[in-house]
């Protein structure tokens, strides 16, 4: 399946507003959880109908929901009813293939990134999309499936962390963001080491299993700048964004994302020069290693002419040689053979030919 856009032919055609899943559906249920907090308490649950959390964006408390799970279509239209939600916007939430975005609506400020997992063994990086909803005191996030990734802050809100308890929305909505690029960081750091270490085996032992390798980890390396490169464009607008949902203090953390985001859209060029690099270096070392074979053969082949020249007269079917009835000509033969081939080898290597 191709990984770099990914339409299928009765995709063609929907309206923009149509709850429709435009993806892979990626979990079986979905699972509703809801952390409603302020400095001084905490609830966490699990929540069965939307009908039950009509209230919570009528409190004071910051409450996140999350949604893990983004096929069902009756649960997203009730969301949208229950939040005061427009139909694009569940609609764009259920086109996990959509290019990141962001955007401002009249109740909310709309937003999504790539989400990344790395597989070590495989050496495969998978995506996964992640829209975060800023509303007044409630931050609405879905999730494809159900992680572990944003257990941190959950951790951190259960601590009771002054920080995170006694912020806003959009510091919430800042820690979440702020786990999706630490994992580039890590997944761009784990795959960096083994593009390094490729250096070794590309010097010692140049074959093709490391031409393959060089290639696979050329090709998660422009998955990686395309899933990347549009979280810099988002956190760039959050940082020009003048919105009622953004409080003054938050710009500060925003400022560090774009960091974040630029230090690994660096890494990512860095990494891709150097598989350019060893790219290179492959083919001229295997370029090298062809000219030393066919130099060998040649310095073999231009040794043994004036040989096969002399076994060659010395064989014709002629009665009269002068020296075939001779007693020690066999031997002076091979004697005069081995001395011109060592008086060539000798020129050869005088004049560095090998």
């Amino acid at each position: 399946m191709a990984r770099f856009l990914k339409t299928k032919k009765e995709e063609v055609g929907l309206s923009p507003e149509a709850f429709k899943l435009r993806g892979e559906k990626k979990s079986d249920a979905v699972l509703l959880r809801i952390i409603d907090f302020d400095p001084q308490k905490l609830e966490e649950y699990i929540v069965e109908e939307i009908n039950n959390i009509e209230n919570c964006n009528k409190t004071n408390s910051v409450t996140w929901f999350n949604i893990d799970g983004i096929h069902d279509e009756k649960i997203m239209t009730e969301i949208s009813s229950t939040f005061e939600l427009e139909p694009m916007i569940l609609s764009d939430v259920m086109n996990p293939h959509a290019r990141p975005k962001i955007h401002e609506y009249d109740n909310c400020i709309y937003l999504s990134l790539k989400m990344l997992q790395y597989d070590e063994v495989m050496n495969y990086i998978s995506s996964e999309n992640l829209v975060i909803i800023i509303k007044e005191n409630v931050l609405i996030s879905f999730q494809e499936r159900k992680g572990d990734v944003f257990e941190p802050v959950r951790e951190r809100i259960r601590k009771n962390k002054k920080t995170i308890r006694t912020s806003r929305v959009d510091y919430l909505a800042f820690s979440l963001i702020d786990v999706v690029l630490d994992n580039y960081k890590y997944i761009i750091s784990e795959i960096g080491a083994k593009i390094e270490s490729l250096e070794v085996d590309l010097l010692q032992n140049p074959e093709v299993s490391v031409l393959e390798q060089i290639n696979s980890y050329k090709k998660e390396i422009i998955y990686l700048s395309k899933s990347i490169k549009p979280s810099k464009e988002i956190i760039s607008e959050l940082l020009k964004m003048e919105s009622e949902y953004l409080s003054d203090s938050i710009y500060i953390h925003l400022q560090e994302l774009q960091n974040n985001i630029h230090q690994s859209i660096e890494s990512i060029e860095s990494y891709r020069e150097i598989l350019s690099d060893q790219l290179h270096i492959y083919h001229t070392t295997i370029s090298s290693k062809l000219n030393d074979t066919m130099k060998f053969l040649t310095v073999f082949s231009v040794v043994f002419i004036p040989l096969t020249f002399i076994a060659g007269i010395y064989g014709t079917n002629f009665d009269f040689i002068p020296e075939l009835h001779y007693k020690y000509s066999y031997f002076i033969m091979l004697g005069i053979m081995l001395l011109i081939a060592i008086l060539m080898i000798s020129y050869f290597k005088k004049k560095k030919w090998f």
